[in-house]
């Protein structure tokens, strides 16, 4: 038996030029918000639940894909794996929620609606978007579905009681202000379900279906390469709709959006970097130190918005908070990517056996 280097995966056209499409996308949704009138209230008005159903589409488009590549018959490998397991627990749901409380009341000290927002924010870990992160910066697929599904079930039981804590109980134990969230574990878990556990469903079944009537080779020579690129469909979809429903807040409120946005980055790059080195420093391999990075910095957009909404209202700064928080994470994340990328080819060695 012999090692030599594996040669290193490239990003495909599409994937390479990311950042152009999204840079289109922002701009195109920015555009159709100040152009076409109404057309934020018409978006609004397509709710089921309380859940934005274009959001909800582009969400399904973008995961659906990804976890179609999945290969379910190797999660075992993942959960035996207690340190990934572990660790990412740890950083999600203890220094996380942690971390975007200090910098809330680290830079927003004067400003209670949006510190909430963004305390909100940070409590919501991520089950959606971190899924096409991972996959553009080729991470471990079958450990980020286990660890999405862990999040999503710590989310349902955790988030009230979390909110409850650094809202209510903890900064009464330091002398700052508190506030209140009141949200139903119901409502999260209808969350869950919808950003999660449809794609999840559809992504199992089309594999377990694909490779039954045509085989393995065929499911991922043939088929995964013709509904790949629809994951970035997905995505570029969901940030049109993004910025064309905020686009208006967004340009007449840019100092308030700036200062929102600076714990956000601060945020973004201390939990990322972190686990990153944490996943090197454990003896992680790249794939999975990608992935725990990723889940531990993305954050669920879509819980935290309609949390703040059906709690403070449409138009409160916490809504407000919630809806800045996609806009910096989306670029801030694609930069990642290629940042872990980078790392890659700096500080591991990927061997495979000849």
């Amino acid at each position: 038996m012999s090692t030599t280097t594996a040669e290193t995966p490239r990003l495909s056209t599409l994937d390479r030029f990311l950042p152009l499409w999204i840079g289109l996308a922002m701009a195109a949704g920015l555009l159709l918000g100040r152009t076409v009138p109404g057309l934020d209230d018409a978006l609004d008005a397509i709710e089921l639940g309380g859940i934005s159903v274009p959001i909800a589409l582009g969400l399904l488009i973008m995961m659906y894909p990804v976890l179609a590549k999945v290969r379910y018959d190797r999660l075992g490998t993942v959960t035996g794996d207690r340190k990934l397991l572990i660790s990412s627990l740890v950083i999600n749901w203890l220094i996380g929620p942690a971390v975007m409380f200090g910098l809330a009341w680290l830079f927003l000290p004067d400003q209670p609606e949006y510190r909430t927002g963004l305390i909100i924010v940070g409590l919501a870990r991520c089950i959606a978007m971190v899924i096409i992160w991972n996959d553009l910066a080729c991470g471990d697929r079958e450990a980020a579905a286990v660890l999405v599904a862990l999040n999503s079930v710590f989310q349902v039981v955790a988030f009230g009681l979390l909110g409850w804590f650094y809202l209510g109980v903890l900064p009464g134990w330091l002398g700052l202000e508190q506030a209140a969230l009141d949200v139903s574990a119901w409502d999260i878990a209808a969350s869950v379900l919808v950003f999660l556990g449809i794609p999840l469903a559809a992504g199992y079944l089309t594999r377990r279906i694909g490779e039954k009537i045509k085989g393995r080779r065929w499911y991922e020579e043939r088929l995964l390469p013709r509904i790949g690129p629809w994951a970035l469909y997905g995505l570029l979809f969901t940030i049109v709709l993004l910025f064309a429903l905020q686009g208006d807040t967004i340009t007449s409120r840019p100092w308030d959006v700036a200062r929102i946005a600076l714990p956000l980055l601060a945020y973004f790059a201390l939990m990322w970097a972190g686990s990153f080195a944490l996943g090197r420093g454990i003896g992680l391999n790249y794939e999975r130190t990608t992935t725990l990075a990723f889940t531990a910095a993305g954050n669920n957009f879509e819980l935290a918005i309609a949390v703040a909404i059906g709690v403070f209202g449409v138009t409160s700064g916490q809504a407000l908070a919630g809806v800045v928080g996609p806009l910096i994470e989306v670029p801030v994340l694609v930069a990642l990517v290629y940042v872990s990328l980078w790392a890659r080819d700096r500080f591991f060695r990927t061997e495979v056996t000849a």
